[in-house]
């Protein structure tokens, strides 16, 4: 639904009401966030508690190459919504699929970690309290990247139907919003988990 316009004397900039969407997501966004805080006191605040091992420091090696692909799909999402506006519908299939094979390789990234450390380390969410706080931190993390990758792929079957259009962008760069959330998350748990908790 388009947002609404308030009348103003000429010579004065138009103010719009933000869209419903828009909105919406705002509040998600922040919403997650408070979620996103309370794990993330809980493992700081747990770190160095584990009566048995193992430790972070033991088994935890900071997934370099796997970050880089998911923060890297903040700028193709982005690039994306701007030749969707532009309708230039091909380039933004194009950076849209890299975005999906980004985000997805970065979720490859964390069951490649999660059976490692399950499997070789002997780690579970039940080993001690760092594999509790781990798993859930991790996990939660991992659960919202694949909710935006079942959202993205939605959107690219749309697209590979022709039935996403140029006036669809709006919607769409709502939807990018949460990805470039779930990005941002991830900066602040890689920080918590492979650089503080270390």
């Amino acid at each position: 639904m388009s947002a609404l316009s308030v009348s103003v004397p000429p010579g004065n900039i138009e103010w719009r009401l933000p869209s419903r969407g828009r909105v919406g997501m705002y509040c998600l966004i922040t919403a997650e966030s408070a979620i996103f805080t309370i794990f993330v006191v809980a493992y700081l605040f747990y770190i160095g508690k584990s009566l048995t091992g193992p430790k972070p420091g033991d088994v935890l090696h900071p997934p370099i190459f796997y970050t880089i692909c998911l923060l890297s799909s903040s700028l193709t999402i982005h690039l994306a919504v701007r030749k969707l506006f532009a309708g230039k519908m091909a380039a933004f299939g194009f950076w849209w699929l890299l975005t999906i094979a980004l985000g997805g390789t970065f979720l490859f990234g964390t069951a490649r970690e999660w059976s490692h450390l399950i499997s070789d380390e002997g780690l579970t969410i039940s080993t001690n309290l760092f594999g509790t706080t781990y798993y859930s931190l991790v996990g939660l993390h991992a659960f919202h990247v694949t909710v935006g990758l079942v959202a993205l792929i939605t959107v690219a079957v749309f697209c590979f139907t022709s039935q996403l259009q140029r006036e669809h962008a709006e919607r769409v760069e709502i939807l990018s919003m949460y990805w470039h959330f779930v990005d941002a998350v991830w900066v602040v748990v890689f920080t918590v988990v492979y650089v503080i908790g270390i």
